[in-house]
């Protein structure tokens, strides 16, 4: 019955979830990778969730701050930056975007320009899980 749904089970146990929240990184990685797993349960369950819900992430960088925003999948660029501030929607001019993995790949945005692997999209870009943007606009 589960597979014709395309459901997914996730097993989790509260106790060694409890366990492994109480230990700072570098103990947490240790012990993941001394039980043989890659994350913990909840980390399973929490992308297993957006999977589900049709989520997804994209990242906004400057100054001091960088944060993170969910968006549904299949949202254009407009709408996404939307969520920011309506403004940004109504005002939308083009999306400077860059992928989360070019940059963990290159280590910088300078590099990532250098590449050529920032890009420039407009309306009609569908904003991709992992996304770097920079939103210009105009009101």
């Amino acid at each position: 019955m589960l597979r014709k749904k395309n459901a997914e089970v996730i097993g989790v146990s509260a106790k060694t979830e409890e366990e492994i929240a109480e230990l700072d990184d570098d103990d947490r990685r240790d012990f993941l990778e001394a039980e043989g797993v890659k994350e913990s349960g909840l980390d399973k369950l929490i992308k297993a969730s957006y999977k589900l819900l049709g989520l997804r992430t994209f990242f906004t960088a400057g100054g001091k701050e960088t944060r993170a925003w969910t968006f549904h999948e299949g949202m254009k660029a407009p709408q996404v930056a939307g969520i920011i501030h309506s403004d940004f929607e109504r005002g939308f001019i083009r999306a400077e975007v860059m992928s989360f993995d070019a940059l963990d790949e290159l280590g910088s945005e300078q590099a990532v320009k250098e590449a050529g692997k920032l890009r420039v999209e407009g309306k009609d870009y569908e904003v991709q899980d992992g996304d770097i943007i920079e939103f210009r606009f105009n009101v």
